[in-house]
Protein backbone atom coordinates (compact mmCIF):
# COMPACT_ATOMS: atom_id res chain seq x y z
CA UNK A 1 0.00 0.00 0.00
CA UNK A 2 3.05 2.63 0.58
CA UNK A 3 3.89 1.76 -2.94
CA UNK A 4 0.66 3.05 -4.14
CA UNK A 5 0.59 5.81 -1.99
CA UNK A 6 3.85 6.94 -3.44
CA UNK A 7 2.93 6.37 -6.80
CA UNK A 8 -0.56 8.74 -6.22
CA UNK A 9 1.57 11.26 -4.46
CA UNK A 10 4.13 11.03 -7.27
CA UNK A 11 1.24 11.92 -10.35
CA UNK A 12 0.01 15.16 -7.88
CA UNK A 13 -2.85 13.68 -5.55
CA UNK A 14 -2.32 14.88 -2.54
CA UNK A 15 -0.90 12.63 0.28
CA UNK A 16 -3.52 10.82 2.86
CA UNK A 17 -2.17 9.20 5.78
CA UNK A 18 -3.10 5.27 5.59
CA UNK A 19 -4.89 5.77 9.55
CA UNK A 20 -7.19 7.67 7.44
CA UNK A 21 -8.43 4.54 5.95
CA UNK A 22 -10.76 2.93 7.75
CA UNK A 23 -13.65 0.13 7.17
CA UNK A 24 -17.37 1.55 7.25
CA UNK A 25 -19.01 -2.00 8.24
CA UNK A 26 -16.26 -4.31 9.41
CA UNK A 27 -18.63 -5.92 12.13
CA UNK A 28 -22.34 -5.42 10.39
CA UNK A 29 -23.83 -7.26 8.23
CA UNK A 30 -25.94 -6.12 5.36
CA UNK A 31 -29.89 -6.58 4.23
CA UNK A 32 -32.53 -5.03 3.10
CA UNK A 33 -34.14 -1.98 5.05
CA UNK A 34 -37.22 -2.66 6.40
CA UNK A 35 -39.71 0.05 5.35
CA UNK A 36 -41.05 2.02 7.94
CA UNK A 37 -44.26 4.23 6.14
CA UNK A 38 -47.98 1.99 5.15
CA UNK A 39 -47.59 0.87 1.60
CA UNK A 40 -50.69 1.96 -0.25
CA UNK A 41 -52.60 0.71 -3.25
CA UNK A 42 -53.02 2.59 -6.96
CA UNK A 43 -56.70 3.53 -5.97
CA UNK A 44 -55.66 5.09 -3.29
CA UNK A 45 -52.87 6.90 -4.60
CA UNK A 46 -54.68 8.43 -7.08
CA UNK A 47 -57.25 9.20 -4.66
CA UNK A 48 -54.40 11.07 -2.45
CA UNK A 49 -53.09 13.23 -5.79
CA UNK A 50 -56.93 14.43 -6.63
CA UNK A 51 -57.58 15.57 -2.67
CA UNK A 52 -54.52 18.16 -3.60
CA UNK A 53 -55.90 19.44 -6.37
CA UNK A 54 -58.06 21.96 -4.85
CA UNK A 55 -59.90 23.13 -8.06
CA UNK A 56 -61.01 19.54 -8.83
CA UNK A 57 -62.18 19.59 -5.19
CA UNK A 58 -64.40 22.50 -4.62
CA UNK A 59 -66.06 21.55 -8.24
CA UNK A 60 -67.06 18.20 -7.07
CA UNK A 61 -68.31 19.73 -3.72
CA UNK A 62 -70.54 21.84 -5.96
CA UNK A 63 -71.85 19.09 -7.90
CA UNK A 64 -72.67 17.71 -4.50
CA UNK A 65 -74.34 20.90 -3.61
CA UNK A 66 -76.10 20.98 -6.71
CA UNK A 67 -77.27 17.26 -6.75
CA UNK A 68 -78.52 17.77 -2.89
CA UNK A 69 -80.66 20.68 -4.25
CA UNK A 70 -81.50 18.59 -7.20
CA UNK A 71 -82.79 15.70 -4.95
CA UNK A 72 -83.77 17.33 -1.95
CA UNK A 73 -85.19 20.52 -2.41
CA UNK A 74 -88.63 19.87 -3.35
CA UNK A 75 -88.60 18.56 0.41
CA UNK A 76 -88.80 21.90 1.94
CA UNK A 77 -90.60 23.70 -0.80
CA UNK A 78 -94.14 24.79 0.10
CA UNK A 79 -95.11 24.23 -3.78
CA UNK A 80 -95.27 21.05 -6.15
CA UNK A 81 -94.30 20.36 -9.50
CA UNK A 82 -98.00 21.06 -10.51
CA UNK A 83 -98.33 23.90 -8.86
CA UNK A 84 -99.71 26.86 -10.87
CA UNK A 85 -100.71 29.73 -11.06
CA UNK A 86 -101.67 32.70 -14.00
CA UNK A 87 -102.40 35.47 -11.72
CA UNK A 88 -98.37 35.01 -10.17
CA UNK A 89 -96.95 35.04 -14.23
CA UNK A 90 -93.52 36.10 -14.11
CA UNK A 91 -93.57 37.56 -10.83
CA UNK A 92 -89.71 38.20 -9.36
CA UNK A 93 -87.87 36.17 -6.90
CA UNK A 94 -88.63 36.85 -3.31
CA UNK A 95 -87.12 35.91 -0.21
CA UNK A 96 -88.69 36.43 2.91
CA UNK A 97 -85.20 37.05 4.47
CA UNK A 98 -83.80 38.61 2.67
CA UNK A 99 -86.54 41.01 1.63
CA UNK A 100 -86.52 42.73 4.42
CA UNK A 101 -82.73 44.16 3.65
CA UNK A 102 -84.14 45.92 0.75
CA UNK A 103 -83.24 43.23 -1.79
CA UNK A 104 -84.74 40.04 -3.62
CA UNK A 105 -87.57 41.55 -2.72
CA UNK A 106 -89.84 40.91 -5.82
CA UNK A 107 -89.93 44.01 -6.81
CA UNK A 108 -89.20 45.46 -10.49
CA UNK A 109 -87.94 48.61 -11.83
CA UNK A 110 -90.15 50.60 -14.36
CA UNK A 111 -90.31 53.68 -15.76
CA UNK A 112 -93.86 54.41 -16.91
CA UNK A 113 -96.25 57.45 -17.89
CA UNK A 114 -98.08 59.30 -15.56
CA UNK A 115 -101.58 57.79 -16.74
CA UNK A 116 -99.62 54.29 -15.80
CA UNK A 117 -98.35 55.80 -12.72
CA UNK A 118 -101.63 56.36 -11.63
CA UNK A 119 -103.32 52.81 -12.59
CA UNK A 120 -100.21 51.57 -10.09
CA UNK A 121 -100.35 53.78 -7.29
CA UNK A 122 -104.47 53.00 -7.00
CA UNK A 123 -103.63 49.29 -6.06
CA UNK A 124 -102.61 48.43 -2.49
CA UNK A 125 -98.85 48.06 -2.05
CA UNK A 126 -98.14 47.98 -5.90
CA UNK A 127 -95.59 50.85 -5.68
CA UNK A 128 -92.60 49.59 -3.64
CA UNK A 129 -90.76 52.97 -4.06
CA UNK A 130 -90.69 56.18 -6.31
CA UNK A 131 -87.67 57.44 -7.67
CA UNK A 132 -88.84 60.59 -9.27
CA UNK A 133 -90.16 62.10 -12.21
CA UNK A 134 -88.29 63.17 -15.52
CA UNK A 135 -89.15 64.93 -18.60
CA UNK A 136 -88.85 63.15 -22.15
CA UNK A 137 -89.73 64.25 -25.18
CA UNK A 138 -91.71 61.66 -27.25
CA UNK A 139 -93.54 61.94 -30.64
CA UNK A 140 -92.02 65.71 -30.61
CA UNK A 141 -94.53 66.53 -27.42
CA UNK A 142 -93.13 66.82 -23.61
CA UNK A 143 -94.41 63.98 -21.49
CA UNK A 144 -94.14 63.37 -17.60
CA UNK A 145 -92.44 59.79 -16.87
CA UNK A 146 -92.11 58.28 -13.30
CA UNK A 147 -89.10 55.92 -12.28
CA UNK A 148 -90.55 53.22 -9.28
CA UNK A 149 -90.33 50.17 -8.06
CA UNK A 150 -93.18 47.74 -8.59
CA UNK A 151 -93.85 44.99 -6.70
CA UNK A 152 -94.48 42.18 -9.46
CA UNK A 153 -96.96 40.57 -6.09
CA UNK A 154 -99.05 43.31 -5.03
CA UNK A 155 -99.35 44.42 -8.93
CA UNK A 156 -102.23 41.83 -9.35
CA UNK A 157 -104.22 43.79 -7.62
CA UNK A 158 -108.09 43.11 -7.45
CA UNK A 159 -109.28 40.13 -9.23
CA UNK A 160 -113.06 39.06 -10.59
CA UNK A 161 -114.13 35.85 -8.90
CA UNK A 162 -117.53 33.69 -9.27
CA UNK A 163 -118.61 31.74 -6.34
CA UNK A 164 -121.03 29.67 -5.70
CA UNK A 165 -123.18 30.67 -2.89
CA UNK A 166 -121.48 28.24 -0.68
CA UNK A 167 -118.02 29.54 -1.44
CA UNK A 168 -119.39 33.42 -0.73
CA UNK A 169 -121.16 32.54 2.49
CA UNK A 170 -117.47 30.19 3.77
CA UNK A 171 -115.19 33.22 2.38
CA UNK A 172 -117.77 35.81 4.33
CA UNK A 173 -116.98 33.76 7.53
CA UNK A 174 -113.58 33.20 7.58
CA UNK A 175 -113.38 37.24 6.36
CA UNK A 176 -115.57 37.87 10.14
CA UNK A 177 -113.24 35.52 11.62
CA UNK A 178 -109.58 36.25 10.92
CA UNK A 179 -110.40 40.69 10.53
CA UNK A 180 -108.75 40.35 6.93
CA UNK A 181 -110.79 41.71 4.09
CA UNK A 182 -111.00 39.70 1.02
CA UNK A 183 -114.24 41.50 -1.19
CA UNK A 184 -114.19 45.11 -2.08
CA UNK A 185 -116.95 46.92 -4.04
CA UNK A 186 -117.84 46.12 -7.74
CA UNK A 187 -117.00 48.58 -10.23
CA UNK A 188 -119.73 49.95 -12.20
CA UNK A 189 -118.66 49.35 -16.14
CA UNK A 190 -120.92 51.89 -17.17
CA UNK A 191 -119.22 54.69 -15.60
CA UNK A 192 -115.84 53.40 -17.11
CA UNK A 193 -114.38 56.10 -19.74
CA UNK A 194 -110.99 54.86 -20.85
CA UNK A 195 -111.35 52.01 -23.12
CA UNK A 196 -108.65 49.87 -21.79
CA UNK A 197 -109.90 49.91 -18.23
CA UNK A 198 -112.57 47.84 -19.61
CA UNK A 199 -113.54 45.06 -17.01
CA UNK A 200 -110.07 46.01 -15.10
CA UNK A 201 -110.93 45.22 -11.97
CA UNK A 202 -107.88 47.50 -10.49
CA UNK A 203 -109.46 50.51 -12.58
CA UNK A 204 -111.56 51.53 -9.57
CA UNK A 205 -110.99 55.65 -10.12
CA UNK A 206 -112.95 57.94 -12.39
CA UNK A 207 -111.00 58.59 -15.60
CA UNK A 208 -111.60 60.93 -19.03
CA UNK A 209 -111.18 59.54 -21.80
CA UNK A 210 -107.47 59.44 -22.22
CA UNK A 211 -106.91 57.70 -18.99
CA UNK A 212 -106.26 60.12 -16.84
CA UNK A 213 -107.78 60.45 -13.83
CA UNK A 214 -110.23 62.72 -12.01
CA UNK A 215 -109.67 63.88 -8.61
CA UNK A 216 -111.59 65.77 -6.41
CA UNK A 217 -110.73 69.17 -4.64
CA UNK A 218 -108.03 67.83 -2.70
CA UNK A 219 -106.40 65.86 -5.27
CA UNK A 220 -108.00 62.03 -4.39
CA UNK A 221 -109.24 59.42 -7.08
CA UNK A 222 -112.81 59.25 -7.29
CA UNK A 223 -114.34 55.64 -7.16
CA UNK A 224 -116.69 54.25 -9.71
CA UNK A 225 -118.36 51.47 -7.49
CA UNK A 226 -121.69 50.04 -8.13
CA UNK A 227 -123.85 51.20 -5.68
CA UNK A 228 -126.70 48.86 -4.04
CA UNK A 229 -129.34 50.28 -1.42
CA UNK A 230 -129.32 46.84 0.18
CA UNK A 231 -125.98 47.42 1.42
CA UNK A 232 -124.97 48.94 4.83
CA UNK A 233 -122.72 51.12 3.16
CA UNK A 234 -124.54 51.74 0.25
CA UNK A 235 -122.14 49.84 -2.41
CA UNK A 236 -122.76 46.37 -4.15
CA UNK A 237 -119.90 43.74 -3.16
CA UNK A 238 -121.17 40.98 -5.45
CA UNK A 239 -123.59 40.73 -8.61
CA UNK A 240 -125.98 37.96 -8.78
CA UNK A 241 -125.46 35.52 -11.78
CA UNK A 242 -127.17 32.58 -12.78
CA UNK A 243 -130.59 33.35 -10.78
CA UNK A 244 -128.48 33.34 -7.39
CA UNK A 245 -126.35 30.68 -7.65
CA UNK A 246 -123.52 32.50 -9.02
CA UNK A 247 -121.94 35.84 -7.17
CA UNK A 248 -119.10 37.43 -9.15
CA UNK A 249 -117.72 39.38 -6.75
CA UNK A 250 -114.08 41.78 -6.80
CA UNK A 251 -110.98 40.14 -4.31
CA UNK A 252 -108.20 41.67 -3.64
CA UNK A 253 -105.88 39.02 -4.59
CA UNK A 254 -103.45 38.75 -2.29
CA UNK A 255 -105.72 38.04 0.65
CA UNK A 256 -107.48 35.49 -2.18
CA UNK A 257 -104.00 33.52 -2.14
CA UNK A 258 -104.12 33.66 1.52
CA UNK A 259 -107.20 32.59 2.42
CA UNK A 260 -106.76 29.62 -0.04
CA UNK A 261 -103.20 28.72 0.61
CA UNK A 262 -102.76 29.98 4.27
CA UNK A 263 -99.31 31.88 3.72
CA UNK A 264 -98.11 35.07 1.71
CA UNK A 265 -97.09 34.17 -1.88
CA UNK A 266 -93.43 34.34 -2.36
CA UNK A 267 -91.44 31.96 -5.11
CA UNK A 268 -87.67 32.39 -3.99
CA UNK A 269 -86.95 32.03 -8.12
CA UNK A 270 -89.36 33.67 -9.23
CA UNK A 271 -92.28 32.00 -11.70
CA UNK A 272 -92.40 31.27 -15.12
CA UNK A 273 -94.88 32.23 -17.93
CA UNK A 274 -97.50 29.81 -16.54
CA UNK A 275 -96.88 30.91 -13.05
CA UNK A 276 -94.93 27.54 -11.63
CA UNK A 277 -92.61 27.91 -8.94
CA UNK A 278 -89.09 27.97 -11.18
CA UNK A 279 -87.39 27.03 -7.76
CA UNK A 280 -89.47 23.38 -7.63
CA UNK A 281 -89.73 22.92 -11.05
CA UNK A 282 -85.57 23.52 -11.37
CA UNK A 283 -84.95 20.62 -9.30
CA UNK A 284 -86.98 18.44 -10.64
CA UNK A 285 -85.99 19.15 -14.44
CA UNK A 286 -82.34 19.01 -12.90
CA UNK A 287 -82.96 15.47 -11.07
CA UNK A 288 -84.28 14.12 -14.69
CA UNK A 289 -80.86 15.53 -16.41
CA UNK A 290 -78.99 13.59 -13.59
CA UNK A 291 -81.21 10.66 -13.20
CA UNK A 292 -80.84 9.99 -17.17
CA UNK A 293 -77.17 10.90 -17.63
CA UNK A 294 -75.58 9.17 -14.84
CA UNK A 295 -78.21 5.80 -15.68
CA UNK A 296 -77.05 6.39 -19.41
CA UNK A 297 -73.54 6.46 -18.62
CA UNK A 298 -73.64 3.59 -16.11
CA UNK A 299 -75.27 1.78 -19.30
CA UNK A 300 -72.51 3.09 -22.02
CA UNK A 301 -69.85 1.76 -19.51
CA UNK A 302 -70.90 -1.40 -18.72
CA UNK A 303 -71.37 -1.95 -22.75
CA UNK A 304 -68.35 -0.02 -23.71
CA UNK A 305 -66.08 -2.31 -21.21
CA UNK A 306 -67.63 -5.57 -22.68
CA UNK A 307 -67.42 -4.82 -26.34
CA UNK A 308 -63.96 -2.67 -26.04
CA UNK A 309 -62.50 -5.53 -23.86
CA UNK A 310 -63.57 -7.83 -26.41
CA UNK A 311 -62.19 -5.64 -29.27
CA UNK A 312 -58.52 -5.22 -27.68
CA UNK A 313 -57.82 -8.49 -26.01
CA UNK A 314 -59.02 -10.45 -28.89
CA UNK A 315 -58.49 -8.51 -32.13
CA UNK A 316 -58.51 -10.13 -35.89
CA UNK A 317 -62.73 -10.52 -37.34
CA UNK A 318 -64.01 -9.32 -34.04
CA UNK A 319 -61.95 -6.32 -33.71
CA UNK A 320 -62.52 -5.57 -37.56
CA UNK A 321 -66.20 -6.10 -37.32
CA UNK A 322 -67.15 -3.38 -34.30
CA UNK A 323 -64.89 -0.99 -35.96
CA UNK A 324 -66.88 -0.69 -38.60
CA UNK A 325 -69.88 -1.02 -36.92
CA UNK A 326 -69.04 2.47 -34.85
CA UNK A 327 -67.97 3.94 -38.21
CA UNK A 328 -71.45 3.24 -39.90
CA UNK A 329 -73.29 4.68 -36.76
CA UNK A 330 -70.55 7.64 -36.66
CA UNK A 331 -71.79 9.06 -39.97
CA UNK A 332 -75.68 8.77 -38.93
CA UNK A 333 -76.20 12.53 -38.51
CA UNK A 334 -77.39 12.33 -33.85
CA UNK A 335 -80.37 15.17 -34.73
CA UNK A 336 -81.50 12.82 -37.15
CA UNK A 337 -81.48 9.69 -35.07
CA UNK A 338 -83.00 11.45 -32.30
CA UNK A 339 -86.06 13.01 -34.22
CA UNK A 340 -86.68 9.33 -35.57
CA UNK A 341 -86.78 7.89 -31.74
CA UNK A 342 -89.29 10.68 -30.53
CA UNK A 343 -91.44 10.04 -33.70
CA UNK A 344 -91.29 6.40 -33.09
CA UNK A 345 -90.12 4.78 -30.20
CA UNK A 346 -91.77 7.85 -28.07
CA UNK A 347 -95.82 7.20 -28.94
CA UNK A 348 -95.39 4.05 -27.73
CA UNK A 349 -92.83 4.06 -24.40
CA UNK A 350 -92.73 8.03 -24.19
CA UNK A 351 -89.96 10.92 -24.47
CA UNK A 352 -88.18 9.63 -21.62
CA UNK A 353 -87.32 6.51 -22.64
CA UNK A 354 -87.07 7.72 -26.31
CA UNK A 355 -84.21 9.69 -25.16
CA UNK A 356 -82.98 7.28 -23.05
CA UNK A 357 -81.97 4.42 -25.98
CA UNK A 358 -81.16 7.24 -28.25
CA UNK A 359 -78.32 7.79 -26.14
CA UNK A 360 -77.39 4.30 -25.50
CA UNK A 361 -77.16 3.98 -29.13
CA UNK A 362 -74.39 6.45 -29.91
CA UNK A 363 -72.82 6.73 -25.66
CA UNK A 364 -71.25 3.39 -25.79
CA UNK A 365 -69.17 3.96 -28.73
CA UNK A 366 -66.74 6.39 -26.72
CA UNK A 367 -66.01 4.45 -24.28
CA UNK A 368 -65.33 1.09 -26.08
CA UNK A 369 -62.95 2.97 -27.64
CA UNK A 370 -60.93 3.90 -24.98
CA UNK A 371 -60.78 0.51 -23.46
CA UNK A 372 -60.44 -0.73 -26.90
CA UNK A 373 -56.34 1.29 -26.67
CA UNK A 374 -56.22 0.51 -23.16
CA UNK A 375 -56.25 -3.21 -24.24
CA UNK A 376 -53.90 -3.11 -27.03
CA UNK A 377 -51.57 -0.91 -24.11
CA UNK A 378 -51.55 -3.57 -21.89
CA UNK A 379 -52.05 -6.73 -23.20
CA UNK A 380 -48.40 -7.18 -24.42
CA UNK A 381 -46.74 -6.74 -20.98
CA UNK A 382 -44.25 -8.86 -19.46
CA UNK A 383 -45.76 -8.98 -16.03
CA UNK A 384 -49.11 -10.44 -18.70
CA UNK A 385 -47.37 -12.62 -20.94
CA UNK A 386 -46.18 -14.16 -17.59
CA UNK A 387 -49.40 -14.55 -16.09
CA UNK A 388 -50.38 -16.38 -19.37
CA UNK A 389 -47.35 -18.66 -19.27
CA UNK A 390 -48.23 -19.65 -15.68
CA UNK A 391 -51.60 -21.40 -17.03
CA UNK A 392 -53.88 -18.06 -16.52
CA UNK A 393 -57.30 -17.94 -18.69
CA UNK A 394 -58.78 -15.00 -21.01
CA UNK A 395 -60.73 -13.96 -18.22
CA UNK A 396 -58.33 -13.58 -15.44
CA UNK A 397 -56.35 -12.07 -17.77
CA UNK A 398 -58.78 -9.74 -18.35
CA UNK A 399 -60.37 -8.57 -15.71
CA UNK A 400 -57.36 -9.49 -13.16
CA UNK A 401 -54.11 -7.93 -14.88
CA UNK A 402 -55.45 -5.68 -17.56
CA UNK A 403 -58.84 -4.27 -16.99
CA UNK A 404 -57.41 -3.21 -13.13
CA UNK A 405 -54.53 -0.92 -14.64
CA UNK A 406 -57.12 0.66 -17.21
CA UNK A 407 -59.47 1.86 -14.70
CA UNK A 408 -58.74 5.23 -14.97
CA UNK A 409 -58.77 6.15 -17.85
CA UNK A 410 -61.94 4.42 -18.56
CA UNK A 411 -63.45 5.91 -15.13
CA UNK A 412 -62.14 9.45 -16.13
CA UNK A 413 -63.81 8.71 -19.75
CA UNK A 414 -67.21 7.94 -17.66
CA UNK A 415 -67.29 11.09 -15.72
CA UNK A 416 -66.19 13.39 -18.66
CA UNK A 417 -69.54 11.50 -20.85
CA UNK A 418 -72.19 12.54 -18.21
CA UNK A 419 -71.49 16.25 -18.84
CA UNK A 420 -72.13 15.92 -22.16
CA UNK A 421 -75.44 14.04 -21.50
CA UNK A 422 -76.72 16.51 -19.90
CA UNK A 423 -75.62 19.22 -22.35
CA UNK A 424 -77.65 17.32 -25.53
CA UNK A 425 -80.51 16.33 -23.47
CA UNK A 426 -80.89 20.56 -22.63
CA UNK A 427 -79.88 21.18 -26.25
CA UNK A 428 -82.40 18.94 -27.48
CA UNK A 429 -85.02 19.73 -25.32
CA UNK A 430 -84.45 23.67 -25.75
CA UNK A 431 -84.70 23.50 -29.98
CA UNK A 432 -87.78 21.87 -29.35
CA UNK A 433 -86.42 18.30 -30.92
CA UNK A 434 -87.98 16.77 -27.56
CA UNK A 435 -91.03 17.81 -25.75
CA UNK A 436 -90.94 16.83 -21.69
CA UNK A 437 -92.99 20.18 -20.56
CA UNK A 438 -96.60 18.91 -18.58
CA UNK A 439 -97.66 19.50 -14.72
CA UNK A 440 -95.77 16.35 -13.85
CA UNK A 441 -92.61 16.79 -16.07
CA UNK A 442 -89.81 19.25 -17.05
CA UNK A 443 -86.00 19.56 -17.45
CA UNK A 444 -83.64 21.98 -17.82
CA UNK A 445 -83.56 23.03 -21.46
CA UNK A 446 -87.48 22.42 -21.42
CA UNK A 447 -87.22 26.03 -19.02
CA UNK A 448 -85.11 27.37 -21.18
CA UNK A 449 -86.97 26.99 -23.96
CA UNK A 450 -90.05 28.21 -22.17
CA UNK A 451 -88.41 31.32 -20.96
CA UNK A 452 -86.42 32.43 -24.39
CA UNK A 453 -88.56 34.79 -25.26
CA UNK A 454 -89.05 36.83 -21.87
CA UNK A 455 -85.55 36.61 -21.95
CA UNK A 456 -85.46 41.05 -21.94
CA UNK A 457 -88.13 41.98 -20.27
CA UNK A 458 -88.15 39.06 -16.99
CA UNK A 459 -84.43 37.61 -17.06
CA UNK A 460 -85.27 35.85 -13.79
CA UNK A 461 -86.70 32.92 -16.11
CA UNK A 462 -83.28 32.28 -17.71
CA UNK A 463 -80.93 33.35 -15.34
CA UNK A 464 -81.83 30.20 -12.98
CA UNK A 465 -82.03 27.29 -15.21
CA UNK A 466 -79.11 28.47 -17.30
CA UNK A 467 -76.96 29.33 -14.29
CA UNK A 468 -77.85 25.65 -12.91
CA UNK A 469 -76.75 24.20 -16.08
CA UNK A 470 -73.58 26.12 -16.79
CA UNK A 471 -72.42 25.83 -13.18
CA UNK A 472 -72.94 22.21 -13.34
CA UNK A 473 -71.30 21.68 -16.89
CA UNK A 474 -68.05 23.30 -15.53
CA UNK A 475 -67.68 21.53 -12.82
CA UNK A 476 -68.03 18.25 -14.11
CA UNK A 477 -65.29 19.11 -16.57
CA UNK A 478 -63.19 20.28 -14.03
CA UNK A 479 -63.91 17.27 -12.16
CA UNK A 480 -63.33 14.78 -14.70
CA UNK A 481 -59.57 16.74 -15.70
CA UNK A 482 -58.85 16.41 -11.97
CA UNK A 483 -59.81 12.52 -11.83
CA UNK A 484 -57.48 12.56 -15.45
CA UNK A 485 -54.51 13.68 -13.61
CA UNK A 486 -55.01 11.87 -10.44
CA UNK A 487 -55.47 8.59 -12.66
CA UNK A 488 -52.27 9.27 -14.73
CA UNK A 489 -49.13 7.64 -13.40
CA UNK A 490 -46.85 9.30 -15.32
CA UNK A 491 -48.02 12.73 -13.42
CA UNK A 492 -47.38 11.22 -10.47
CA UNK A 493 -44.75 13.49 -8.48
CA UNK A 494 -45.14 16.28 -11.05
CA UNK A 495 -47.63 18.54 -8.46
CA UNK A 496 -45.01 18.77 -5.74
Amino acid sequence: MEENIQDVSARGIPDVPKEKFAFVQRDTSLGDVKLTTKSISYMQDALSRFARNRGSVVCFVIIMLLAFYAFFAPLFSPYSMSDKDGYYAYVTPRSRFFSRLGFWDGGRKLEVNAVSFQYYSAIPGAVMKSYGKVEKEVAKRRQTYYSLKLDSYARVGYVKMLLTSAEWVEARAWEKASGRQLFYPVIDQDKVKFQPYKNDMNAWFQTDAKGVAVTDGQGNLQDIYLADSSSPDGLAYYISRMKGSQYETRVLYSEWYYYKNGREPSFLFGTDMAGYDIFTRLAHGARLSLILSLSVSAINLLLGIIIGAAEGYYGGAFDLFFERVKDIIYEVPTQVTMVLFQIYLAKKLGPIVALFFAFIFYGWIGVSSTVRAQFYRFKGQDYVNASRTLGAGDWRLIFRHILPNAAGFIITASVLRIPSVIFSEANLTYLGIVNLDSDAMTSVGTMLNSAKDALASYPHTVFFPGAFISLLLVCFNEFGNGLRDAFNPTLRGAEE
